[in-house]
């Protein structure tokens, strides 16, 4: 099971309709606790999602007491982890992968005086659940417009985790944003069906590059697509989840592969939860931010990056952060050219959520 989905509308729907009351009292501590589907150090999803424990760690000092398990299997042991830690005297538990929804919702109805917090699912059973996302989407268009001027092949890589909306909307908004500014480019997916496998990530880039790929963006979790991209010259990407720094520049001194970043900011969430349960005001929420609440962050822009180029980008960051402009606005058509989005029409939460399809220009279809 994967663990970024949001389902569509109808399931969405479930999660909206339930609303909590917000917690009677403050506390004087609170114990936060973390539930990890990789290691700490991956690089990417889990490292950032342990940047947020620190940040909490940071804002609330001796407040608060924090613990965490890293690389818990998706399923039974899930459940397990949970009950263990409602027993150890957790006030509030965030389980960072969609494939801990049901164990999330399970536990969550034994221990009705401990607040659960689930990343990317959609279901909250009861009043002690809420569902947290980030609009990873947004930052895909900023990245998208670089790929479109960066690219000398006009062929994009794109390394997909698993077929689902999430992922859909990012292959969708990076090819939407590198065709406005580069008519001829193209985008080739290849999926890994993985979230953390660095083998097979490298894999997947080796791939791309041999198809004649210079750009690669990547939706799984390691750095191995860009070791993959530094081994030949030319050959640029994005950092995933984290900044993945350490690739903006190779060993000898030269432009490293990485030219820019999406980073998945849960500092400003993780503290604002933590402090609703000590002021006394958590309730069950369904939260879904993006540049505008800092979740989504857009890396340092390289001067690998012509200044122009740079330029734009930050304005389109700035547009959607005000508001000004959505990165899914009409006309838009699906690939098999039906009418999606008419002029000037912007794409609804609900066709986000539960988006399987690819706009019009991208070859391929999505697996089931």
């Amino acid at each position: 099971m994967n663990r970024r989905t949001l389902l569509a509308t109808a399931a969405l729907g479930l999660g909206l309709g339930l609303g909590g009351a917000a917690s009677a009292q403050g506390m004087d501590k609170v114990k936060a606790c973390f539930v990890y589907v990789g290691p700490v150090g991956d690089g990417g999803w889990t490292y950032q999602h342990h940047q947020g424990l620190l940040a909490v760690e940071a804002e609330f000092g001796d407040r608060v007491e924090t613990a965490y398990q890293e690389s818990v299997p998706e399923g039974a042991d899930a459940e397990r982890v949970l009950t263990q830690m409602a027993l150890s005297g957790c006030n509030i538990i965030f389980t960072t992968s969609f494939g801990y929804m049901d164990a999330t919702n399970n536990v969550a109805a034994k221990f009705p005086d401990i607040k659960f917090e689930h990343a990317t699912g959609y279901k909250r059973e009861h009043p002690n659940v809420s569902i947290y996302n980030a609009r990873f989407y947004e930052g895909r268009a900023v990245t998208g417009l670089i790929a479109g001027h960066m690219t000398k092949s006009n062929k994009i890589g794109y390394i997909g985790s698993f077929p689902i909306p999430e992922v859909v909307q990012g292959i969708n908004a990076t090819y939407l944003h590198a065709k406005k500014v580069n008519p001829d480019v193209s985008i080739s997916v290849v999926w890994a069906y993985t979230w953390f496998d660095p083998a097979k990530e490298a894999d997947a880039a080796k791939a791309l590059i041999e198809q004649g790929v210079d750009v690669i963006v990547q939706h799984t979790d390691s750095t191995a697509p860009l070791a993959e991209a530094a081994k030949t010259p030319g050959v640029i990407g994005f950092g995933q989840a984290s900044d993945m720094s350490e690739y903006k520049t190779n060993p000898d001194g030269t432009p490293g592969p990485r030219v820019s970043s999406i980073i998945d900011e849960w500092s400003p969430y993780y503290i604002k939860r933590v402090g609703a349960l000590l002021d006394g005001t958590w309730e069950s929420i369904d939260s879904w931010e993006g540049i505008a609440a800092g979740e989504v962050v857009i890396g340092e822009i390289t001067e690998a990056v012509p200044a122009e180029v740079k330029a734009e980008a930050e304005a389109l960051r700035d547009a959607i952060a005000d508001g000004s402009y959505h990165p899914f606005t009409g006309p838009l058509n699906k690939q098999d050219g039906s009418a999606w989005l008419a002029e000037g029409e912007t794409a609804s939460d609900g066709d986000l959520l539960g988006m399987k399809f690819y706009v019009e220009g991208i070859s391929g279809d999505i697996p089931n």
